[in-house]
């Protein structure tokens, strides 16, 4: 599988990355950690080589016990440590029904090291800003990175759901690496910042490729998450009754070039992007290892463009109701 190389630095990544999110945080109940070790050490096998968690990626078993995303990853990624790049995440804090932001640099301080304990290593590969904290500028930020690379204590940094102002901000104090933002078939709000990173030699990292699950063709409403208040998806706007219909137009085209490549859904939706933008990098979850390795193998689909062509065509003559949406 073709490498992509992450920004300006000597770190090159298989086309498909891994989210590690779901494993622990918004995907239900968090799955057993014996279970979870197993998932992201058959990814290592698979050939996954860039794993991405965040500090706030927590859920609760259902003895209570709380599953924290970066504990789970950095004891599965022990033996491979050297293998894979390790991103993970600092700036966001669950409160109830609300996110609060705190990029201070006391903050940043505190975070990364205990990010840096909870993986067990003393290195972060890619160390991103989570999201935006409109209290404190993006020059300070990218100082407080500039400080940490020099330290040895990450090598490369990025931002998460970043607008073209902030990116270029920041990235004229510290060189940004790579942005990680939605995007998926239906979700393309974001496509000037991609190319926006390609100016600034920066790479895209797209979350929610498959649009939480949607682009599967796996689920058919939000019924198919209510019976676990721990999963993010019951309410998700791409499930509701209207949702699904436009949902299910959408999925309808996809199956019609999936067959004809003897693929899934997914694989269409990733391969679709990895041909549109040559420096743009997406990274689906599963908990279910035969998914990640289905969705790892959409790295070598080669679409034609009369059919990257006809998927754009249609997308332009439609809407859809998808989380985050704007």
């Amino acid at each position: 599988m073709e490498k992509r190389r992450l920004g300006q630095t000597d770190m090159y990544v298989n086309m498909i990355g891994l989210g590690c999110m779901g494993l622990s945080h918004a995907s239900g109940t968090p799955l057993p950690k014996e279970e979870a070790l197993q998932v992201l050490k058959e990814a290592h096998r698979i050939g996954y080589d860039l794993y991405d968690t965040a500090e706030c990626y927590t859920g609760v078993y259902p003895d209570g016990s709380i599953s924290n995303n970066e504990e789970i990853v950095g004891e599965a990624i022990k033996d491979f440590r050297d293998d894979i790049v390790l991103c993970t995440k600092f700036g966001v804090m669950h409160k109830g029904d609300h996110l609060e932001f705190d990029s201070s640099p006391q903050k940043i301080r505190e975070s990364i090291e205990g990010s840096l304990k909870r993986l067990q290593t003393d290195h972060i590969d890619i160390y991103y800003q989570h999201r935006i904290d409109p209290q404190v500028e993006p020059e300070v930020v990218a100082g407080v990175m500039k400080d940490l690379i020099q330290e040895g204590k990450i090598k490369a940094w990025g931002i998460s759901e970043v607008n073209e102002d902030y990116l270029r901000r920041a990235h004229a104090i510290c060189p940004v690496t790579v942005i990680q933002n939605r995007y998926s078939m239906m979700a393309r709000w974001h496509e000037h910042l991609i190319d926006v990173c390609q100016e600034l030699g920066i790479t895209y990292i797209a979350f929610s490729p498959l649009a939480n699950g949607a682009l599967t063709g796996a689920y058919h409403s939000q019924a198919d998450f209510k019976g676990d208040q721990q999963d993010f998806r019951r309410n998700m706007p791409q499930y509701s009754q209207t949702g699904m219909i436009k949902t299910n137009a959408l999925l309808e085209v996809i199956s019609q070039v999936a067959k004809k490549y003897h693929a899934t859904n997914a694989q269409i939706s990733l391969a679709w992007m990895l041909h549109k933008f040559p420096h743009l990098i997406p990274i689906p979850g599963s908990r279910k290892i035969d998914r990640l390795s289905s969705n790892f193998q959409a790295g070598n689909i080669q679409l034609l463009e009369t059919d990257i062509q006809m998927i754009d065509h249609q997308l332009e003559q439609m809407e859809f109701e998808v989380f985050g949406g704007h």
